[in-house]
C-alpha cells in the first residue's frame, strides 16, 4: 500500500453533504414541532390559571368554558377550541379535559402526527 494514502485523513464532499441533510432534516422537525409543544404549554398554563380561580368547583360549565376562552384569548391560543374541552360536573365537583391532536405536515407526504390530554379535577366527589 502506497504509504501516502495511510496518511490522509478527512471527510468526503459526499459524507459532508449527508451530515448536513441529517442535521437539516432535524433541524426542519424541530422548527416544525416546536411551535406545536409551545402552543400546548399555553393551553396548560391556561387550563391551570382557571384550576387556581377561587371557587372554581362552584361554576358552572359556561361560566368555566368563557374563563377558558379568556385565557386561551389571552395567551394566543392557537388551533384549539373549546368543542375540544369536556366538562363533568356533579354537585362540588368539576372535572375539566381537554383532549386534541395537531398534524403538521413536514416534506411533502411526510407529517407529523401530536396527540395532547390535559385535565383538573376540583371539589369533592359526592
Amino acid at each position: 500500500m502506497n504509504p501516502s494514502l495511510k496518511q490522509q485523513r478527512g471527510l468526503t464532499l459526499i459524507t459532508i453533504v449527508f451530515i448536513l441533510a441529517i442535521f437539516s432534516f432535524f433541524l426542519l422537525l424541530g422548527f416544525k414541532i416546536g411551535p406545536i409543544y409551545l402552543n400546548h404549554s399555553k393551553v396548560v398554563n391556561a387550563l391551570m390559571a382557571v384550576r387556581d380561580t377561587d371557587g372554581v368547583e362552584r361554576m358552572s360549565k359556561q361560566q368555566i368554558r368563557i374563563a377558558l376562552a379568556k385565557r386561551f384569548n389571552m395567551n394566543y391560543v392557537e388551533k384549539i377550541g373549546l368543542d375540544d374541552v369536556k366538562i363533568t360536573k356533579h354537585g362540588n365537583y368539576v372535572k375539566v379535559e381537554i383532549a386534541y391532536e395537531r398534524v403538521e405536515k413536514i416534506l411533502g407526504n411526510l407529517s407529523v402526527l401530536v396527540d395532547f390530554y390535559e385535565h383538573f379535577e376540583a371539589g369533592e366527589d359526592a
